[in-house]
């Protein structure tokens, strides 16, 4: 038994070097700069911070836009994994590699190239043209914001929800539809709740880089909405490691929230059971 410890500890001692180098280091040194300041003396300033208008409205902001953002990618990718869970099996591999192709691509392209299509006298533009619709500018806007985020975490939130779709056992849905259950039942008592784990991992995975994204509104807001993320990217720039850190200390604040209201409990095949037998 020992040994198998011993082997199992060698087998994980990469992974927790990795987690040391790469969290908690890291994370120690920004817990280190958000409490002091620039001569190394402990402050709440760096926090506090946030209570000023311009931080202020720019967290407010933030926090809207990856509401809604994560909110759009959840009402389009729930259908879209449902629809890829239910295709042939041969069909079904080949859609999800179109799907993630884009991800290969560099983050940095596919944002200018939303910039190309939104931006004034850009692709959007020319079709509306064709039919009439003119003057219609959205580039550097929080809608201009929200749809680079949509199409770039988008993938975040369908991979996890289809991979849990996929291993819902056709037996407990077909068991539902056997004692009358009709499509509408069958979906909200069966297989939604079965898929409350993918959906909570989606909306992290979407959530959290949304929050903290600075690179989006940059390229797609104009540096004319400043987001959180901006904000701390101005201050590392300017040298002012100090507030960058305790800003990014409150952002990890709304981060853990988050996760703690979508890790809720999970559903458990013998409760829908339960559900089935109703």
């Amino acid at each position: 038994m020992n040994k198998a410890r011993r082997k199992n500890a060698l087998l994980a001692s990469p992974y927790i070097v990795w987690i040391a180098a790469f969290i908690i280091i890291p994370l120690l040194f920004i817990g280190y700069y958000g409490f002091t300041d620039r001569e190394g003396n402990f402050t709440w300033e760096n926090i506090t911070t946030i209570v000023r208008p311009e931080y202020y409205n720019a967290l407010g902001l933030s926090l809207l836009l990856a509401v809604i953002s994560t909110v759009i990618c959840l009402l389009l990718a729930y259908p879209l994994a449902y629809i890829l869970r239910n295709m042939n099996m041969s069909k079904q591999g080949f859609i999800v590699f179109v799907f993630i192709l884009p991800m290969w691509m560099n983050f940095l392209l596919r944002t200018y190239a939303w910039q190309a299509i939104l931006d004034i006298n850009g692709v959007l533009d020319h079709f509306l043209a064709m039919f009439g619709i003119t003057d219609f500018n959205i580039i550097n806007t929080p809608a201009a914001i929200v749809i680079g985020m949509v199409y770039d975490f988008l993938p975040f939130m369908v991979l996890p929800i289809y991979n849990v779709l996929v291993k819902i056992d056709d037996n407990v849905i077909n068991a539902a539809r056997d004692l009358g259950a009709n499509f509408w039942q069958t979906l909200f008592k069966i297989i939604l709740p079965l898929s409350k784990p993918g959906i909570a991992s989606g909306i992290i995975m979407v959530f959290v880089p949304a929050l903290t994204t600075f690179v989006i509104s940059d390229i797609l807001g104009g540096g004319k909405l400043l987001l959180i993320g901006n904000l701390v990217e101005n201050k590392v720039k300017a040298d002012n490691l100090n507030l960058g850190a305790g800003l990014s200390l409150v952002l990890m604040i709304f981060i853990i929230i988050n996760m703690l209201f979508s890790n809720g409990d999970d559903t458990d095949v013998n409760t829908v059971k339960k559900e089935v037998k109703k």
